[in-house]
């Protein structure tokens, strides 16, 4: 279930036909999901609640043809690996992967191996891959880390351009977001700039927030829903060392066929932080906020064969400042969507040591909206 079907609608913008960052051309999302066992807390053995998201940003190697990118750093108690080379090159130059904390190093190297595949044996070069990750250990084991390279390669053989499956799927499958059951969300908005249409999706890991400070569309949904209605995962009781209400993190993916430089995507990177702040986030001290934009406006940056001269020039086009608050405002509201959607698309979820983590409630969130 997505906002759209409660009739739910954020902000004026208009979505594209998948309202999901596949609306960007070229663009294609998988997930691997890992959901076994039942009971007690036995590290190593389970219960697992996890998985691999990846992004493909463009249909053949994006090493190959790089694009432009750029990132910012809300709050930086988080990990989304080979973003120094992105602040320093303005280049993406990998698929991007979202799993949970203690899985980061198995699916970068996953990356890795994935990309010495794709070269040709002769050629000399160094891969800085793209791995975020948010903590899934209050439903997940965590410290077990069940997530394997193979994991990485099955979400890179289900990627697909199509409808994006949402909420406790892939790298979302264990989290929670303002109390209720997170996990994957996505949306996109259709900017119209100089009469072309241009394209901004989104893609978040939603694993953050305060229950009291949700706000769905300008209504702060999370003072109406409290623990009392609906109870804040857990199994009744105070838990040990449980960790403190608004820890978490979340990571952003935005994606645009509009012509961007680099420094236009590290601005638009940073808008993305509105829609966090829209649905009730702040960047807590123990939230991970990152944000990454990549542009396939310059879809001409080749990587040279193997032996060759790069060319000395290459032919760019830029979007004109001036018209960029368009790309602005359609990124505060897919990123604002996409974690309402998040919630709204995972189901309630048993984890270790039975502890539950529900849904955002449908009629509930509706009949509040509606006002």
């Amino acid at each position: 279930m997505r906002p759209r079907d409660l009739g739910i609608v954020i902000g004026s913008g208009r979505p594209g036909p998948h309202n999901a960052i596949t609306d960007v051309a070229g663009v294609r999302v998988g997930h691997a999901t890992l959901v076994r066992g039942h009971g007690p807390l036995v590290v190593g053995a389970g219960p697992v609640r996890t998985g691999v998201t990846v992004v493909m940003p463009r249909p053949e190697p994006v090493f190959r043809r790089p694009l432009f990118a750029g990132c910012h750093r809300l709050n930086g108690n988080g990990e989304l690996t080979g973003l120094e080379w992105v602040r320093e090159s303005g280049l993406l130059t990998t698929p991007i992967a979202l799993t949970n904390t203690h899985s980061v190093g198995v699916v970068r190297d996953a990356l890795v191996a994935w990309e010495v595949r794709q070269r040709e044996p002769a050629e000399i070069y160094w891969s800085l891959p793209v791995v975020g990750e948010t903590w899934d250990g209050v439903l997940n084991d965590i410290a077990g880390q069940h997530v394997r390279a193979g994991d990485l390669w099955t979400a890179i053989g289900a990627v697909t351009d199509g409808p994006v499956a949402e909420g406790a799927v892939g790298g979302g499958t264990g989290m929670i977001c303002h109390g209720f059951k997170g996990g994957i969300g996505t949306s996109s908005r259709v900017a119209v700039v100089a009469g072309a249409p241009l394209v901004v999706g989104v893609l978040v890991q939603a694993n953050h927030g305060r229950r009291e400070r949700l706000t769905v569309a300008g209504v702060p949904v999370g003072r109406h829903i409290t623990a009392a209605e609906v109870p804040l995962p857990g199994r009744g009781e105070p838990e040990p060392g449980a960790p403190p209400p608004g820890m978490g993190s979340i990571i952003v993916v935005v994606a645009t066929d509009a012509p961007l430089l680099p420094r236009q995507c590290a601005r638009l990177a940073q808008r993305a932080t509105f829609g966090i702040a829209r649905t009730g986030g702040v960047g807590e001290h123990t939230s991970g906020d990152l944000v990454l934009c990549f542009a396939t406006g310059n879809g001409d940056l080749p990587e040279p064969a193997p032996g060759s001269r790069p060319p000395a020039r290459l032919a760019l086009a830029a979007l004109d400042d001036h018209h960029i608050d368009a790309l602005f405002d359609a990124v505060v509201e897919a990123t604002e969507e996409a974690i309402v959607s998040a919630m709204l698309a995972a189901e309630t979820m048993v984890g270790r040591d039975g502890i539950l983590a529900h849904r955002l409630p449908p009629e509930r969130l509706r009949a509040l909206v509606a006002g």
